[in-house]
This record gives structure tokens, sequence and C-alpha cells, in this order.
């Protein structure tokens, strides 16, 4: 295919997903009450169980977790500025969303915006993504940074520290270039954070707060560290130099189309159709599956079932030569062929 081709080609498939990128105020509304109501039901659910035996709140916890992702998904979606038509209306729900998910709103929304405009861009990896080392660039780091990009990507670090390290402590605190009103609004998160926990403490008191919320939030968090893991960690995802690289192949074949369940895709907003959300980020969650389904060039695209992702932990390392994802092994077969 000729560049003039692919540029047309390209063209046509931004152009065919443009008319989804639109959220409409009755089905935001809708989610909102179908997330929110049911969250807040299981939470008082799991509360009054304990009474009985904290056995009985566990189901409640584990389905509360999930309901908890779909909250940060309408985060997610105000952070793109797609979920309302309001600006205003975003920052606010935005705001609220990242108090209950522990993540601050500006800081986030400039954080993931940096991520989409570079996703798999070799040259221009270090903001709002997961750590990835090229064959050659391990081979060249001291014992000190191979030490820390192994534990890095050691799934019980990744996804049961993870949690802890980015909730709880990277989340709270500003990079140190950020501007005033990035610093307000994690400021005013932080705030508001203490000031929700206190409440429901005082409503429940501070044990039951943290048996029900504590595993509510590492359940949430190590999931949906895996999600976003799982969406650009497959095989043969594409990595390119900046020179080489192109923003809609990024979208397409270097985020994975994550086909779960009809239960599980809808508890995490539809976020398996993550490249139809590389594409056109101004798509709310609940068109992504339409878009997908209804744009021909999209259904053919590499899938990722439950069982196929399990296979994502244990690629370390991008291959630049077979443009793919390998193990440790791999290294010592380079260094016995050498």
């Amino acid at each position: 295919m000729t560049n003039t081709d692919h540029a047309k080609k390209t063209k046509k498939l931004t152009q065919q997903v443009l008319k989804y990128a639109k959220g409409e105020n009755k089905n935001s509304i809708t989610q909102l009450l179908n997330t929110f109501i049911p969250f807040i039901a299981l939470w008082v659910g799991a509360y009054l169980l304990m009474n009985i035996s904290y056995l009985l709140s566990v189901p409640l916890i584990i389905v509360a977790a999930g309901f908890l992702i779909r909250i940060f998904i309408i985060f997610h979606d105000c952070c793109h500025g797609s979920f309302f038509k309001s600006k205003k209306v975003n920052l606010i729900l935005g705001t609220i969303t990242g108090v209950i998910t522990l993540f601050p709103f500006t800081q986030w929304k400039r954080d993931h915006s940096i991520h989409h405009a570079t996703s798999s861009n070799l040259d221009k990896r270090g903001t709002g993504d997961i750590w990835v080392f090229t064959i050659e660039e391990y081979q060249a780091a001291s014992r000190w940074e191979k030490l820390m990009y192994r534990l890095y990507r050691n799934p019980v670090v990744m996804f049961g520290l993870g949690p802890i390290y980015l909730f709880l402590i990277k989340n709270r605190f500003n990079r140190k270039d950020a501007p005033l009103k990035e610093r307000m609004n994690t400021y005013t998160t932080n705030a508001l954070i203490v000031a929700f926990a206190l409440c429901t403490i005082l409503l429940v008191g501070w044990q039951a707060f943290l048996l029900i919320q504590g595993p509510i939030f590492f359940i949430s968090g190590m999931l949906g560290i895996w999600l976003f893991y799982v969406q650009h960690t497959f095989e043969d995802t594409y990595f390119e130099e900046d020179e080489n690289w192109d923003y809609v192949k990024a979208a397409v074949e270097g985020s994975s189309y994550y086909k779960l369940p009809p239960l599980l895709q809808w508890l995490t907003g539809n976020i398996g159709y993550h490249h139809v959300h590389h594409l056109s980020p101004r798509i709310p969650n609940y068109k992504l599956a339409k878009a997908h389904n209804e744009t021909e060039q999209l259904k053919n695209i590499p899938t990722v079932t439950l069982l196929t992702s399990l296979q994502s932990l244990k690629f370390r390392l991008w291959d630049t030569t077979e443009k793919r994802f390998v193990g440790y092994k791999a290294l010592k077969q380079i260094q016995q062929s050498n």
C-alpha cells in the first residue's frame, strides 16, 4: 500500500467513527443512575450483612468493586470531555468521580491526554503508560535498572502493590512543573477524599469503613491496572520510532479489542473496545461497541479474550526486530546466537 492509499484509508476510517463522537445526555444520565445506585446499595448491603457475618458481605464487596471500575470509566470519559456536552459539567462530575476513585481530575486528564498522543511511540514513552524496555535498552541498562524493571513488571508488584502506590501515593502529589489550576484541583480532590472518608467513618465506624472500602478499592484497582495493561500488552501489538509512528496504526494495532463476556463488558464500560477509544477518544463509552460493530475496517482486527489475555503476563520486552513482545528467555536465545 502506498503512502497515498494509506492516507486515504486512514482518513476514511477516522471519518467513519467521527459520527459516534458525541455524548448524549439521556444515555449519560441513565449510566449515572445504573452505576451509582447499585454501588451505594451494594455498599450499604455489605455493611448491614456485617452484623451477621463478614463472609456474607464479601460477594457484595466484590460486585461493588466492579461498579467502582464503572465509576472510573465515567471519570475517564469526563477527562476526555465525552460524557456530557458541557465542559463545566464534565469537570464537576469528573472531580466527584475522581474523589470516589482516588484520581485527581486535572492531573490525570493531562497525563492521559499525553498517553493518547504518544501511545506506542518508542521515542515518547514515560507519561501515562506502562514502563516498557526494548531488548536493546534492557541489555544496556545497569543492574539496578534491570532489577527495578523486573520488579515493576512482576505481576505481584504490578497488580498487588500497584494499586496502593498509584492511588494512595502517586495520585496525591503534583508534578514539579504543574500549573496552579492543576495543583489546586489535586489539593481539592485530596481534601474531599479526606472529608468523604471521615463522614463515612462517622456513619459506619472506622472498622466497617476499612473492611468494606479497603477491599473494594484494592480489587477494583488491581482489575483496573490489569485492564490497562492488557489493552497495550499483547504479542503483536504496535510500537514504532517517532519518524515512522502513525496515530491510527497506534490506535487500531497498538490497542487491543479485549472481548469480554457481556456482563464484564458492561461493568467495565466497554473499555475492551480500546482500539475504538484510541481511534477517537471523544466517543463516550456507551457508543464504543456500536462504533466497532458498524465500522467494517474494525471487524477484523486482532482479538484478545479472557483466556488469551493471560499470555500477556509472560511478555516483558519489546523486540524491535521481530516487532513483538517477548519474555526474558528471548535474551538467552539472543546471547547464545551471538
